[in-house]
């Protein structure tokens, strides 16, 4: 890049400025990762929009790395974000408005130019396809009090919460780390994610209607709209790429919950892609597959040494460990792909995504069912579940 180009996007873009950091402490934002040497600063050249930060503190070896913390942020252009390493408690901790503000003075001037690292801009596509409906709205309204998003807030879930196989999965690579002990200074902390029902429970609703109420999640679907999101259709797929960023590059396993509930309602949907919200299902589509894709890329232009902490890649066995995903996208794909009439957007994401689980994950999604493309097995976590509230006749 010429150096006039390059002078350009330093003073267009944000910057990171994060003091007093430890030598090798991991530091990221969105996609990338950095290990800090004994003059990093922070990162420069920042896309403005948002963005998620995180870090993870190291023993001295370098080879050990502590639970991931992380925060969304909304970067204004030129925007200096400063930070300071607070170590008794192993954080970034804010400085008084006075001295940020002459922190930023300084690296408005390049005071700090030569110790700030560049943000890669060929990974910004990536980022943005993982976020381009999380708005600041979405953060305000999600993020927990203080903005950190960590699983040490989540010990007491990792340890009681009633998991399937497949969060037990992440529970266990969670934990699997010597850094992982609960912190009695701070209560935990969760997010504030959208209640989402599995099952619909009614009164004086006959059993069959129940049971169509909940073979369609629809209804669910447009009440939730209606009454979470004030009828926003991004609000609810913001949601849906702050659990996943949440979960996949924060490591939460509150977000990753959140992520199975919501993507198990839209695919638990019959009505509404077909007729009611396709555009909704387009976009959601669209947006669940960059997520698979990005996740499970495995030439990751993450630092080697990434493999010891935090990584952005998503471990194959935490989906095939278990099988929601793989019945509910079988029959959606069936719905879709066997309807006389689609929208044209909608179908051919819907064969992009089958086709990337077929070819990463092996999936066969050849319809072997003797009941109207239902494949439910013994146990399935997800097979209907109907609970008739005082109604006795029933």
């Amino acid at each position: 890049m010429e150096a006039e180009a390059a002078l350009e996007l330093v003073k267009h873009g944000a910057t990171l400025l994060l003091l007093d950091v430890p030598q090798n402490t991991l530091i990221g934002i969105d996609t990338q990762m950095f290990f800090s040497g004994p003059n990093f600063k922070g990162v420069k050249m920042i896309p403005p929009g948002v963005h998620f930060i995180y870090y993870s503190s190291s023993n001295r070896e370098g080879n050990e790395f502590s639970p991931i913390v992380g925060f969304f942020v909304e970067a204004s252009p030129s925007e200096v974000i400063v930070k300071k390493w607070d170590s008794k408690d192993e954080r970034f901790v804010k400085l008084s408005e006075e001295e940020g503000e002459r922190y930023a003075q300084a690296v408005k001037k390049l005071e700090f130019d030569r110790q700030l690292g560049p943000y890669a801009l060929d990974q910004y596509g990536d980022w943005k396809r993982l976020s381009n409906f999380i708005t600041k709205s979405t953060i305000e309204s999600i993020e927990p009090i203080g903005g950190e998003i960590t699983i040490i807030s989540e010990s007491e879930m990792v340890g009681n919460v009633h998991k399937t196989a497949m969060e037990k999965v992440l529970a266990e690579q969670l934990k699997n780390s010597k850094f992982l002990k609960p912190d009695k200074k701070s209560p935990s902390n969760s997010c504030y994610y959208t209640s989402i029902p599995r099952v619909i429970k009614l009164k004086g609703v006959s059993g069959q209607d129940l049971t169509n109420m909940n073979l369609d999640k629809t209804h669910i679907l447009e009440t939730i709209l209606t009454k979470q999101y004030g009828g926003s259709e991004d609000s609810l797929l913001g949601e849906l790429q702050f659990a996943f960023v949440a979960f996949l590059i924060g490591q939460s396993l509150e977000a990753f919950l959140q992520w199975k509930l919501v993507v198990s309602l839209l695919l638990g949907c019959t009505e509404a892609p077909l007729h009611t919200r396709t555009q909704l299902f387009t976009k959601f589509i669209k947006a669940i597959y960059y997520q698979l894709k990005i996740g499970f890329q495995k030439d990751s232009k993450d630092t080697s040494r990434a493999g010891n902490g935090a990584t952005t890649s998503l471990d194959e066995s935490l989906l095939s460990a278990d099988n929601f995903l793989r019945h509910l996208c079988k029959d959606f794909f069936s719905l879709v792909l066997d309807a006389p009439m689609v929208d044209g957007d909608l179908l051919t994401w819907t064969r992009k995504l089958r086709e990337l689980l077929e070819q990463t994950l092996g999936w066969d999604f050849q319809l072997n069912s003797s009941v109207d493309g239902m494949h439910l097995e013994e146990d399935d976590e997800f097979a209907p579940v109907v609970e008739i509230l005082d109604n006795p006749d029933h």
